[in-house]
């Protein structure tokens, strides 16, 4: 029971500790901007996150690259939509989508 315990810990930790890149599993604003031209998606929905780093430029750095990547493919920011968790800034689901 405590090694699972453990393992779960370890998991959140090293999740919580990884890149502050926007997108998903890891992913820079720029990869997923190119897998959804490369798929051919009319829209797109990630996630930046705003709890590694500074949360204030941290995000607005992340949101500003996120942004960069999908407009220069042609795609327009929809939404923005902070996530919000016991009073805490969590990040964003940012939604691009093609005119």
């Amino acid at each position: 029971m405590h090694r699972i315990l453990l393992a779960a810990l370890l998991a959140a930790a090293s999740f919580a500790a990884a890149p502050a890149y926007a997108g998903l599993f890891d992913k820079n604003p720029d990869q997923v901007a190119q897998e959804a031209v490369a798929k051919n998606l009319r829209a797109v929905t990630l996630w930046v996150d705003a709890t590694w780093g500074f949360r204030n430029q941290g995000a607005a750095n992340a949101l500003s690259r996120a942004h960069q990547a999908f407009t220069t493919r042609g795609y327009d920011v929809v939404s923005v939509e902070p996530y919000i968790e016991n009073g805490d800034l969590q990040g964003f689901f940012v939604t691009y989508q093609k005119p």
